[in-house]
């Protein structure tokens, strides 16, 4: 029997694609804009689009498989490996030595492939050796005793010969385990994985099977855990799990498709790349210059605390403490900034009493912006996904604080 391959319609961010009328039937157009309109801009077939599909991806990048016979590819308008490199860094996957051969990945997907492969091996490593178990508070009813009898249940139920018993189990049925094996789920129904990768990942999902409870886990959960001796090497396996939650778990309605799609928000990767980047180079690019950064700052406007700002970045002085610059990404394509984001800024600095406002775009606008708004001067800055992204980020501090950032690194 011979095997069907789904439709692929291949977009790219923000560049618009015509489509025939008869290549995407009604019903799959109207599941698209209903289901996925924060990702893909739908426009129907009418005079306007001269009786064709108009589909315009809107700054995600990734998979959406509609149904078994029509899926979805969003494609970066960044190159690949610099989203790879955005991604280490988003998801604390830098540290993983071995990720310097995954650059050769020709596409996203198989990106995905090689490190779904990655965990699946890592924690069939950790199968061998034992999986993390901790000591787990129950309470049930026995015919024997075990632990602590509950004695007030006992004498107001003397006809139950059940006993009520308060005891700790030592179970690998814990949320470090959880965590992976919901992860492995998540990996096998994304139909991203070829038959290269999916027996291993079939084959570690089967072992955690047996020893864990299956139950959906946000993404957070993987941030901020506390480790210890015991369980150390399962913080680059959640870090791993974090990357797969935050974009492959089931989110979206998926259709008549059984598989989940897997999805990038560019602008929220853009914000905490730019964000990790200037964090990671503290020491030898701000601190030199006396200042402090601090990311997702938020600054209350009442008593209250009814009202507030969520700020991407505020750059303080140190010796101080005053706001020198407050900082706020946008991923979009522009010529020059909205009113709207001018006035985002103003309010910003106003917040803070600071006079410096930084709007941070990924590529150079047409009409880039430099005013003056009352107190406080607006700029329009670039952080280049173009090249190489070290030098794009020593070249936007530069353009920030007005110092050659690599030629003081070196003296």
């Amino acid at each position: 029997m011979s095997l069907i391959l789904p439709q692929i319609i291949e977009l790219t961010e923000y560049i618009p694609q015509f489509l025939p009328r008869t290549l995407l039937p009604d019903e799959v157009g109207e599941m698209l804009w209903q289901d996925y309109k924060t990702q893909v801009n739908v426009d129907f077939p009418s005079p306007k689009t001269g009786s064709r599909w108009r589909l315009t991806a809107q700054g995600w990048v990734g998979h959406i498989p509609l149904t078994n016979d029509f899926h979805i590819t969003l494609r970066p308008k960044v190159k690949l490996n610099n989203l790879l490199r955005m991604l280490e860094y988003a998801h604390d996957l830098k540290s993983f030595r071995f990720l310097e051969g995954l650059v050769d990945c020709q596409t996203l997907e198989e990106f995905y492939e090689r490190l779904a492969d990655i965990l699946a091996h890592r924690i069939l490593n950790r199968s061998r050796q034992g999986f993390y178990c901790a000591y787990v508070s129950k309470t049930e009813h026995l015919p024997y005793v075990r632990g602590r009898i509950d004695a007030r249940f006992l004498i107001t139920r003397p006809w139950d010969t059940s006993l009520k018993c308060d005891y700790e189990e030592h179970t690998a049925d814990v949320e470090d385990n959880q965590i992976l094996v919901w992860t492995l789920w998540c990996i096998a129904r994304s139909g991203l994985c070829t038959e290269r990768v999916m027996p291993t990942v079939r084959r570690a999902y089967h072992i955690l099977q047996g020893l864990v409870t299956l139950q959906p886990y946000h993404p957070k959960i993987c941030v901020g855990r506390q480790y210890n001796r015991l369980n150390e090497d399962y913080r680059p396996l959640h870090a791993l799990c974090r990357f797969f939650l935050e974009h492959t778990a089931p989110s979206h309605e998926t259709g008549a498709s059984a598989t989940l799609p897997f999805l990038v928000n560019m602008s929220q990767l853009y914000e905490r790349f730019v964000a990790l980047w200037l964090s990671s180079h503290q020491k030898t690019a701000l601190s030199r210059q006396g200042l402090d950064i601090q990311s997702q700052e938020r600054v209350y406007l009442d008593q209250s605390q009814a009202l507030y700002f969520d700020i991407d970045l505020v750059i303080y002085d140190t010796a101080t403490g005053i706001a020198k610059y407050v900082l706020d990404t946008k991923y979009k394509a522009a010529d020059k900034p909205t009113t709207t984001d001018i006035n985002q800024m103003v309010a910003y600095g106003e917040a803070l009493y600071c006079q410096e406002a930084i709007l941070i775009y990924p590529v150079p606008l047409a009409e880039p912006l430099d005013i003056k708004v009352g107190n406080i001067r607006v700029r329009s800055l670039t952080f280049s996904l173009a090249g190489d992204l070290e030098q794009a980020g020593y070249n936007f501090l530069q353009d920030l604080l007005g110092v050659d950032i690599l030629a003081q690194a070196s003296e």
